[in-house]
This record gives C-alpha cells, sequence and structure tokens, in this order.
C-alpha cells in the first residue's frame, strides 16, 4: 500500500539564533525561534512522515514545553519519527519539501541539505526533493519575519 503525508511548520526569525535548515548551519544574522533548533525543515518532513503512517505529530513525541528538547537537533528528531515509521511496517519511497524564506538565499546550500537529509532517512539521494523559494517580499516570508517549509512524504508498506 501506498501512502503520502504532508508537513508544514514556520518559526519567526530572530536576531541571536543560528540559522539551521537540514542540519545546516547557513550564515545569516538571524535564526529561527523554537524550542528545539527551530530546524522549520527538519520539522516539515517529519509530520509529513508521520502523517503519511497515520502516526500523529511531531509535537505529540516531542513537546515544546519538555526542557529534555530545549535546543534539540531537529534533525534527530526525524531520525526518530522515520524509525518510528519504518518499525510500523513502512518503508520510505521519496520525499520532497519546499523552503519559503526571502534571505538568506539557499541555492548554495541545498546539495549539502539533501545529502543530509538522505542520510538521516536512510535513502538514496535521489529520492529527496529539495527547492527553496521567496515569497516576492509578501508575508511574514517576504519581510524578512520568517521561514516556512512545506513537506510531502511517499512511504510503501513493506
Amino acid at each position: 500500500m501506498t501512502r503520502i503525508g504532508h508537513g508544514f511548520d514556520a518559526h519567526r526569525l530572530v536576531e541571536g539564533r543560528r540559522f539551521i535548515l537540514a542540519g545546516s548551519v547557513i550564515p545569516y544574522e538571524r535564526g529561527p525561534l523554537g524550542h528545539s533548533d527551530g530546524d522549520v525543515l527538519a520539522h516539515a518532513l517529519a509530520d509529513a512522515l508521520l502523517g503519511a503512517a497515520a502516526l500523529g505529530d511531531l509535537g505529540s513525541r516531542f513537546p515544546d514545553g519538555d526542557p529534555r528538547w530545549k535546543g534539540a537537533d531537529s534533525m534527530r528528531l526525524l531520525e526518530a519519527c522515520a524509525r518510528e515509521v519504518r518499525e510500523n511496517g513502512y518503508a520510505i519511497s521519496n520525499v520532497d519539501v519546499t523552503v519559503v524564506v526571502q534571505e538568506p538565499r539557499l541555492a548554495a546550500h541545498i546539495d549539502t541539505m539533501r545529502r543530509n537529509v538522505a542520510n538521516v532517512l536512510g535513502i538514496a539521494l535521489e529520492r529527496v526533493g529539495l527547492k527553496a523559494k521567496t515569497s516576492d517580499r509578501m508575508g511574514y516570508t517576504g519581510d524578512g519575519s520568517g521561514i516556512a517549509a512545506y513537506a510531502v512524504a511517499l512511504i510503501e508498506s513493506v
């Protein structure tokens, strides 16, 4: 059986935080505000995987009110969610993520981020799609105050 899941995440960009996407630290003067490291790509993708398997969401496993997850590496959280999906009888076929942010420009980091995701999920690089978009200076992603990520995941029963 083939199943598909969709995930979304957004965070405010603030001074004093590192800008982390797919486990990559990207040079920028602000970063995503979050209880963990604020990696919107990892968060959206974890929700897509969990949703595809009808296993709930990231927040139910790693609640932002729990001090154990303060500053957590979101790629490790994604890895745990992918493991849970596999333990429930599914293989990850492919994933695709769109990150929406005006600045910083992400094109130079796409290949590294794709490799990071492929490694954490244990899938081939060609099964990881990743795009970076701006929103033409509209809304919170366009005015520089925030970042968002949309993800889909396709899983198959094993």
